[in-house]
């Protein structure tokens, strides 16, 4: 059996269409405030559905609210949820 040509391989060659010459701007981490309002967000929505659940009835608001409280609630929780994908 014929044995294989055997490519030369150069090493590491940046591609020239891959090199930017403008400068971008890194984000760094997020700030702390930015994770306590998150976590405040996804905490006040699983707050208002336990409060809810335990003592909608004798909460005149809450109970006027009816189904609106799960949208309240689980609203809050996306909002944290959302916020986690702009979390560095």
């Amino acid at each position: 059996m014929p044995k294989s040509k055997v490519r030369k391989k150069t090493d590491y060659t940046i591609n020239p269409a891959s090199v930017t010459t403008g400068k971008k701007k890194v984000a760094g981490p997020s700030s702390p405030w930015y994770i306590g309002v998150m976590l405040a967000f996804m905490l006040a929505g699983l707050i208002w559905l336990i409060v809810y659940y335990l003592a909608g009835d004798q909460i005149g608001w809450m109970g006027d609210l009816n189904a609106w409280n799960f949208l309240i609630g689980f609203g809050l929780m996306v909002t944290g949820l959302l916020m986690t994908m702009g979390w560095r």
